[in-house]
């Protein structure tokens, strides 16, 4: 077996990776990076000769693990391609709206290679697409047996992370992994047994999670600072990522409510989330979800739609919206009520996902209440931040030490550390070469080979 990083930036972003398997050339996971723009965003496709990849598998659709996908199709063509049914059709939606975004950043950011791929080229890709369930087993190549099942993986609905093996040799891709249920999604069921080489996502390893800390009081402390903004009168902005974190939220908001920790109140969502959401509710019965059988188009009944093209926010008293994107990406409905939003001390921003530092949200979060962030990235000028800032962890990364346990209880002799930033990939690194002294740990730069 080999292993190669095909990344083009050091950091957390994009997610491919190659793996040979004797004759056989799987790629798992085409993403891009959301930090960079035209095919800087892309993995380093140029080092796969053309036509020359076996089998592809999508993990889950989030677009740093699928955003390339079709142009690494279009070079491949013969390429197999493997992911869940949720994959598939969530993976469509946030492709196809990938195009949008990247048509208007052509002439927003005067970038030329933009859009990298077009509307009807998701199509054809989709096309050939198949899909496999979690524990189904599947065989890959056409020179070799190479054996393939897949695992949930809890991160999000339809996540999994992948078993390969060859000959007497064993493969385990955790992709993002969760090992707690959240509010939709149940958590991962992996397999423990010994495995030649893991390939590990390193998110949360440059902090560690407070040992008191329990989803159901953090879920009770979102619903006081909810109550709190409702008694004075104001509304709650809480920007979310439109598929996955949405409807986490959603069903979150369900339980306070059911559970009468806040009133009934109208809640909004809009965009790209109605979409996504209407898809969660297709796999309401889906066996890797908890509250099955709700869908919450048809069984929420205070929650609203904002219509298409709303611009000019109007904040209610009494009003939770839950908007994407959720760092409050420019030109996104998010991003457009954030200066209504920042300028009342009746109103809460609250934060429940991930923030870069870079991003607006980012921003805010280190500034704080009484501190001043410019709401464009190319402004000078600066609001100050009036409304309370509130932030909880609803992570759909699992804690460190939790990915620490799991690897040590497989005993690899190979570990290959990815999916993180520096600071998190070291410590990573030097926990498991104290857990697990005789193993290899690897944290592969862009473009590495490894021989495994």
């Amino acid at each position: 077996m080999r292993f190669q990083n095909l990344a083009r930036h050091p950091d957390i972003g994009t997610n491919c990776y190659l793996l040979e398997v004797g004759e056989t050339r799987i790629v798992l996971d085409a993403g891009t990076h959301p930090k960079h723009t035209g095919r800087d965003t892309l993995p380093q496709f140029e080092r796969l000769e053309k036509d020359s990849v076996d089998a592809i598998i999508l993990t889950h659709p989030h677009l740093d693990h699928i955003g390339g996908l079709p142009v690494l199709m279009k070079e491949h063509p013969n390429a197999a391609v493997a992911m869940t049914e949720v994959t598939r059709e969530n993976g469509s939606a946030l492709l196809h709206n990938s195009v949008n975004v990247m048509k208007a950043q052509r002439e927003e950011l005067n970038e030329p290679a933009y859009p990298l791929y077009s509307h009807h080229a998701v199509d054809e890709a989709e096309r050939s697409w198949f899909t496999r369930e979690v524990g189904e087993r599947f065989n890959l190549g056409d020179r070799e047996r190479v054996s393939c099942q897949f695992y949930q993986a809890g991160h999000v609905l339809g996540a999994v992370g992948v078993r390969i093996e060859h000959g007497d040799k064993t493969f385990f891709y955790t992709g993002d992994v969760h090992f707690e249920d959240q509010t939709m999604t149940r958590g991962a069921d992996f397999p423990v047994e010994k495995f030649d080489t893991m390939v590990i996502e390193t998110t949360r390893g440059d902090h560690e999670r407070s040992a008191d800390y329990t989803r159901a009081a953090e879920q009770r402390r979102l619903g006081e600072a909810i109550n709190r903004t409702l008694e004075r009168g104001g509304a709650v902005l809480i920007p979310v990522f439109a598929f996955g974190k949405t409807q986490e939220l959603l069903l979150m908001l369900r339980e306070l409510i059911d559970d009468d920790i806040i009133p009934p109140v109208p809640v909004h969502i809009g965009g790209l989330s109605t979409k996504m959401t209407q898809i969660a509710d297709r796999f309401s019965h889906h066996a890797g979800r908890n509250h099955r059988g709700f869908r919450l188009l048809e069984e929420f009944p205070s929650l609203r739609i904002l219509p298409r093209g709303h611009r000019e926010p109007e904040f209610h008293p009494g009003t939770i919206y839950a908007l994407s994107s959720g760092m409050m990406s420019e030109h996104t409905v998010s991003h457009r009520f954030a200066r209504r939003i920042l300028s009342s001390a009746a109103h809460s921003l609250i934060f429940v996902g991930y923030a870069d530092k870079d991003s607006l949200a980012g921003r805010i979060l280190a500034a704080g209440k009484g501190g001043r962030v410019a709401i464009s990235a190319d402004s000078t000028h600066e609001s100050e931040i009036k409304c309370d800032i509130e932030r909880f962890d609803f992570s759909g990364h699992a804690p460190r030490d939790q990915i620490i346990d799991y690897t040590v209880s497989c005993d690899p002799t190979n570990v290959i550390l990815v999916h993180g930033d520096g600071a998190a990939r070291a410590w990573f690194k030097s926990e498991l070469e104290r857990r697990l002294p005789k193993a290899q740990i690897h944290i592969p730069s862009p473009g590495e080979v490894i021989d495994l």
